[in-house]
Formats: C-alpha cells, structure tokens, sequence
C-alpha cells in the first residue's frame, strides 16, 4: 500500500475528533461525529472511553478501537473523509462520478480533458484532486443532465 494510505501517528481529541499524520508527511484532523451518528455498528465510539481509545491497527492502514475489530475504520477512507470535511476533494470523489457514469478511466480522461495517468493519479490518491479536475467533472456532469 502507497505511503499516502498508511497512518503513522494518531491522537485524540475529544469528543469524536481524531488528529491524524499519514507516512506521506501529510496531516489531518477529522471530525467523526457525522459518521458515529449515521451508522449505528459506530454508535460505541460516542462513549469517550471507548474514542479515546483509538489506536493504529493492522500496520498503519487502520484504526481501531477499543481493541475490537468491530470499531474499524480503514486509513484511505479517513483520510477521503478528512479531505472532504476540508472542502477538498479526495480520491473517492472520482472513484464516485466515474462510477456514476459509468466512465472506463479513458472515457473519463477525456470527457474532463485530462491525460489518462493524472486521473488514475487522483483516483489512487497518489495525487491530490485539483479543484478544477472536481469542477471539471461537475461540470461535464451537468452538461450530460442538460442535453438529456
């Protein structure tokens, strides 16, 4: 697994806040207190013992709670989770539209116009989702809606 999916260090803060640094260098703090409320296999993690109990587990490509398998949320979706909750755009983002479309990574390149690689680069993760890439899928969508 790429370095920009394997959490290094992890901290807490209370309530539902973690603080977490990714092996890349990168650094985020992501508040789980949505994702707590919206499934309820999460609903544990909104006793403080139990979220302040957050680990890393299975070699940095997790956390984990309470040292229960049960309270797992894996490091790639924390850290789309964290992008987004910056008003970002992370990889899920494109994994999301090209599925929505039903777009093969070619069709998907060029209906944005931009080269293959690139967009296998962010739909990795390896790089970041430029806004205009995000826009740029926005808006092609749109377009698609409006000659319907």
């Amino acid at each position: 697994m790429s370095k920009h999916f394997v959490i290094s260090a992890v901290a807490v803060i209370p309530p539902s806040t973690l603080q977490l640094s990714y092996a890349d260098g990168q650094h985020f703090v992501l508040d789980l207190a949505c994702v707590i409320d919206r499934f309820p296999a999460l609903a544990r993690l909104s006793t403080p013992s139990v979220f302040a109990s957050a680990e890393i587990g299975d070699g940095g490509m997790s956390i984990i709670w309470d040292g229960d398998d049960e309270l797992e949320l894996a490091a790639d979706n924390l850290r789309a989770r964290a992008i987004e909750q910056a008003d970002g755009f992370s990889h899920e983002f494109i994994w999301n539209w090209m599925a929505k479309n039903q777009l093969t990574l070619d069709d998907a390149a060029r209906a944005i116009g931009v080269s293959r690689r690139m967009l296998a680069y962010y739909r990795s993760g390896k790089n970041p989702v430029p806004r205009t890439v995000a826009l740029a899928c926005i808006g092609w969508e749109a377009g698609k809606k409006l000659a319907a």
